[in-house]
């Protein structure tokens, strides 16, 4: 059975060919990506902090570089353009910080009349 904020074994199938560390890569091949994986989502799904990751994860500090790492190199981003792309794709995770709202929702043109030092403009 798959442990809250887990992937299910089709998931990881979708994936796990995407993924740095695998047999016949070159370079180091990672310990467990499913389980670092895991992790990350665990982390990134609960809202938790670094620090907060259950033990059966690893140590937090090495889960968080080996993240950076994967950042950094563009991993993520072939992952997600991978299951993005996938006309069947069944769960989506929608950021909300990167939905704008309308001008008039955030209170008009040009928001309240208040400068950046905090005195309010003089009409």
């Amino acid at each position: 059975m798959v442990k809250r904020y887990e992937l299910s074994s089709a998931q990881w199938e979708r994936i796990a060919h995407l993924l740095p560390g695998k047999p016949g890569d070159r370079g180091r091949s990672g310990a467990d990506n499913r389980l670092f994986v895991n992790a990350v989502l665990w982390v990134l799904r609960s809202g938790a902090r670094w620090q907060d990751l259950p033990e059966r994860y690893g140590k937090y500090k090495s889960v968080h570089k080996r993240f950076t790492r994967w950042a950094t190199a563009g991993v993520w981003e072939k992952v997600f353009d991978s299951l993005t792309g996938d006309p069947d794709n069944q769960y989506l995770m929608l950021d909300t910080t990167l939905v704008r709202v309308h001008q008039q929702a955030a209170g008009g043109k040009g928001g309240p009349g208040i400068r950046l030092w905090g005195v309010p403009e003089e009409d």
